[in-house]
């Protein structure tokens, strides 16, 4: 960025980038012009409805983690002697308003690369609007452990499966030290205004209150997502037990829950892996830790598989390019949606994921499954309610998983399925978590709560249940489930039951964590 004459401004275009720690957008901007000009847009696109089936793109849940993300970003610039400008409009319309409001200085674009079409279609318009007015552009790369540059192979040859990936970059590769941030930042030049951020409203989202039996009980932000890191890892030592918790259904320790900090950019993936490395020298390594970064490394999977092959995740063959036949049955959809198909442990994390804008992962595992290989339905419509839904969506681990449970996307085993009854009796043998989400089925004890259709009348009486009144009948039955019929499964559930959803802690979670 160097140069002379006229005062040098960096814009720096911040999106799924919210935090000041390991931001190279920052760094190099600080580092190397006279004014500093962070900006987040709010684009209208991101509030519209999802591409095939118009659910809204950013539900309440994730509006109200990125308000508050934005916000705390804008409290800890602030601090630093800077401020965050913040518009409501296109970032290709906003920015090069920026830039021509800039009289007098020769400006300069900075930002985070993404991976998927939306988002590289945006940077390219805004590309061609701000070279008009003669923006010299330093794009940069920021989101995932690995740097892309750092791969053991080019990005048309990464490994068409995760192992093979995973031990050529753990083999190969190193993860980069995150950046030393400097202790304040140069100020944005004097006559921009920061602006104001939006309410809900303005984005046209409709608040929803929190509820108070959510698994994930934090604020959007930097400031939380360092605590929270803190407090798993330092404060609890939960981390030395993750991956015998991380099937959990209940409470907000089963799992990391780092994927909603992570999907926003709030918290850096190097930062991370930095202080589960200390957590390993200082205090103990172990399966559990390792698994975290095993993890994350599913993240950047996903992330260069989504370059790699393109718009293919998004098509209904998925990357495979597998023909299939998908059903758009939408009155079968909305009993899944809603968490009203009669299959209690389905409802369970439907609602809670309604209710919440958060699932675990083994949730997100089984409702996929029964989505897909039980109702027979259309990937896309889970894959879209998802990213309307969930706090910590990322567009590559979403739709990389999706493809991954339908059949389609890049994994040698087909056929899987899940069996919703040995699910529910391995991860939820007493029934507690069902009975958190399903308060109608609360009076039936013990496992009887996953198979209601199969108790007597008289039991459903006395518990206060009415099938096709209080609670609906399925809408299937599967025949493997009669093996596992009000089956009291004893002890711990093993974490290796069943297919395992790739990524899922650090988003499908999102990422899971």
């Amino acid at each position: 960025m160097a140069g002379r004459g006229n005062p040098r401004v960096a814009i720096c275009w911040l999106r799924n980038d919210l935090r000041y720690h390991d931001n190279e957008i920052l760094l190099k901007a600080n580092s190397n012009v006279d004014k500093v000009l962070p900006v987040y847009c709010f684009d209208p696109c991101h509030f519209k409805g999802t591409y095939h089936f118009d659910f809204p793109k950013t539900g309440p849940h994730r509006a109200k983690f990125l308000l508050e993300s934005v916000a705390d970003l804008r409290n800890t610039l602030r601090k630093k002697g800077s401020d965050l400008v913040v518009r409501l409009g296109q970032p290709e319309n906003i920015l090069p308003l920026l830039v021509k409001s800039l009289t007098d200085h020769e400006c300069h674009l900075v930002y985070q690369e993404e991976v998927t079409k939306e988002e590289t279609d945006v940077e390219k318009r805004v590309k061609e609007n701000c070279h008009q007015h003669g923006v010299q552009i330093h794009p940069l790369w920021g989101m995932t452990l690995y740097h892309k540059a750092d791969l053991p192979f080019p990005i048309t040859r990464v490994p068409d499966t995760y192992t093979n990936f995973r031990k050529a970059v753990e083999a190969q590769s190193r993860v980069r030290a995150p950046v030393v941030m400097p202790d304040c930042l140069k100020p944005l030049p004097s006559d921009v205004d920061p602006g104001q951020l939006p309410s809900l409203a303005q984005l046209g989202v409709k608040e929803q209150p929190t509820n108070k039996r959510t698994a994930f009980p934090y604020s959007g932000g930097e400031s939380h997502g360092l605590n929270h890191v803190k407090q798993y890892l330092w404060e609890t030592d939960n981390v030395a037990t993750y991956k015998e918790t991380r099937n959990g259904l209940l409470g907000s320790e089963y799992s990391t829950k780092f994927s909603p900090w992570l999907a926003h950019g709030c918290l850096s993936p190097r930062y991370i892996q930095a202080e589960v490395a200390r957590y390993e020298k200082e205090r103990q390594a172990n399966q559990s830790t390792y698994w975290v970064l095993f993890e994350m490394i599913w993240r950047d999977y996903f992330k260069f598989v989504c370059m790699k092959f393109g718009d293919r995740v998004f098509y209904p063959s998925g990357i495979m390019g597998k023909r299939l036949k998908w059903k758009q049955d939408h009155d079968m959809f909305e009993k899944w949606k809603e968490g009203r198909t009669g299959v209690p442990f389905v409802d369970a994390n439907m609602r809670e994921l309604r209710e919440t804008g958060w699932m675990s992962n083994r949730g997100r595992q089984n409702v996929a499954s029964f989505l897909i290989k039980d109702m027979g339905l259309d990937w896309r419509l889970g894959a879209e309610w998802f990213e309307s839904q969930l706090m910590d969506h990322d567009v590559c681990s979403n739709y990389g998983n999706w493809n991954y449970a339908a059949g389609i996307g890049n994994d040698p085993r087909e056929n899987r399925k899940f069996n919703m009854i040995k699910q529910a009796f391995d991860y939820d043998p007493e029934g507690n978590f069902v009975r958190c989400w399903v308060p109608e089925l609360a009076g039936l004890r013990g496992g009887l709560i996953h198979t209601p259709w199969k108790l007597s009348s008289s039991q459903l009486s006395s518990a206060g249940v009415s099938l096709g009144e209080t609670y609906p009948h399925p809408i299937l039955v599967a025949p493997e489930w009669s093996r596992h019929q009000q089956k009291g499964t004893q002890g711990k559930a093993s974490s290796s039951k069943g297919p395992r959803q790739r990524g899922i802690d650090f988003y499908f979670k999102s990422p899971k964590m």
